[in-house]
């Protein structure tokens, strides 16, 4: 079982990926929306739940007032102790040192981390020397085609949208911090 916990457009990917793989798939998000690659959806008042169910938890959450250390301690006790985090979110949305405990204590098995709560990660960092991570150095979106395709999606899709006074595609919404 996957959990993917900020089901946006990484999320939902990650989710499409899972069930080609015939995983179950858990999600969690802001705004609760059905969607055809999760088989549950829930708010984040939901977030304990999916975390004790799955074995890998997706985390791809924006960092917002919200979000901030919303992988606490606690939550990390609810997991179960064969779970591997996964964070390519922002790093700060997880409470470092309580990840850390619970790498070390056994409470969780792993963690693969894209993003630290201090980048470039420090060279005392534990995380350095625990087996059971796998660290990457936040450019898991530099791929071969990255930039062609975000630069033809700006000048193919938002350019003409903008020049026309469209609505444009994915716009930050200033209030929600993302």
């Amino acid at each position: 079982t996957l959990g993917v916990v900020g089901y946006g457009d990484i999320g939902r990917a990650s989710a499409k990926l899972a069930k080609a793989y015939g995983m179950k798939v858990l999600g969690v998000k802001r705004k609760v929306a059905e969607d055809e690659y999760c088989d549950e959806m829930y708010g984040m008042d939901g977030l304990d739940k999916v975390v004790a169910e799955s074995d890998y938890i997706l985390m791809s959450l924006p960092l917002t007032e919200h979000t901030r250390g919303v992988i606490s301690k606690e939550v990390l006790g609810n997991c179960k102790p064969s779970a591997v985090v996964i964070n390519v979110g922002r790093g700060p949305i997880i409470d470092e040192d309580a990840l850390i405990e619970a790498l070390q204590n056994g409470t969780i098995k792993g963690a693969g981390l894209d993003v630290m709560t201090v980048e470039p990660l420090p060279k005392e960092s534990p995380l350095w020397k625990l087996p059971n991570v796998l660290l990457s150095p936040h450019n898991m979106d530099m791929t071969l085609t990255f930039m062609r395709e975000s630069t033809e999606f700006f000048v193919e899709e938002n350019l003409p949208r903008f020049m026309r006074e469209m609505e444009l595609l994915n716009p930050v919404d200033k209030v929600a911090g993302y």
